[in-house]
């Protein structure tokens, strides 16, 4: 049975990755899960200064999933570099980074300080919609799109993945500025802008007021963009948005992605991933399907 995968000539043992900002950079979930197992690891966002993120709460249970308005936290390159990636070399898996910037000239420099690190590709998140400044912007506009694609593309070494906002009116619109721009593969989706009240306390459920929903109850919208968009380009997509298991998977292949990202399931059950791969695995098996390529686009 082959389930390998390529996005943008970088060959995946399979097409099971992680979500950016549910598995960190895989320490958390080390003693849960094999990672030499994962297709790839996409990490948790990084930018050039450290960020402090938004004050809290910041996560709520909602419906089908949660909303999250975390707001990028992390530590920055520097200290990405020195403890992340140090820690991902002890893998065999392939390595995708997550960058965020609030200019075009934070990206910049984050690709330009990861371009003789050992990563595989890059995920440039230009559709957080967690950040006040630039994150919801640069998603939501495709002239923007099309524009901070370009500039990455200048100092890029590693092949870049544009992760898109839904945020938008028409999905497709936006995929396509982002291969005019010289994207390599896209992902998609990101979390929706959702709101809840806590009407007992009378209360935001989380600080910001707004934040992103994801898990299970977006998975139809995640579904139908990924199909609309894999018709638009001809880049490889990074399906992800509620996947749960196996079948899950099984559909946004169907769908048009040539890999998937498994998110906020990571937050219920652990092994999450290994599940969806095994997942896979037995519905390849009862089907009689030796290759991974034989599903993918076949709706």
């Amino acid at each position: 049975m082959n389930l390998s995968v390529k996005i943008a000539n970088v060959e995946l043992k399979n097409p099971v990755t992680t979500a950016s900002g549910t598995f960190g950079s895989g320490k958390e979930y080390n003693e849960f899960v094999d990672l030499n197992q994962l297709g790839g690891i996409i990490t948790k966002g990084v930018s050039n200064i450290p960020w402090v993120g938004n004050e809290t709460p910041r996560v709520a249970e909602t419906y089908g999933g949660m909303m999250n308005a975390v707001g990028l936290q992390n530590p920055g390159i520097e200290k990405f570099i020195q403890n992340d990636l140090s820690f991902l070399q002890g893998f065999e898996t392939k390595v995708i980074v997550n960058v965020c910037g609030k200019t075009i000239e934070d990206y910049c420099d984050v690709v330009r300080r990861l371009a003789d690190q050992p990563v595989h590709m890059l995920e440039i998140n230009i559709s957080c919609p967690n950040v006040k400044e630039g994150g919801l912007a640069f998603g939501t506009d495709a002239a923007m799109i099309e524009k901070v694609t370009k500039e990455v593309k200048k100092y890029a070494k590693q092949p870049i993945i544009m992760k898109l906002s839904p945020n938008v009116t028409d999905i497709a619109e936006m995929a396509k500025a982002a291969e005019a721009g010289g994207a390599d593969a896209i992902s998609l989706i990101n979390t929706l802008l959702g709101m809840k009240i806590d009407i007992h306390k009378r209360q935001f459920g989380v600080a910001n007021k707004v934040g992103g929903i994801s898990g299970p109850a977006i998975k139809p919208i995640a579904v139908r963009m990924v199909y609309q968009v894999a018709k638009a380009v001809k880049l490889p997509i990074i399906g992800l948005g509620g996947i749960m298991t196996g079948e899950d998977a099984i559909e946004f292949l169907m769908a048009g992605a040539t890999a998937i990202s498994v998110g906020t399931a990571n937050f219920a059950n652990p092994t999450a991933t290994i599940d969806v791969l095994n997942g896979i695995e037995e519905f390849m098996n009862k089907y009689g399907i030796k290759d991974i390529n034989e599903i993918i686009g076949c709706m």
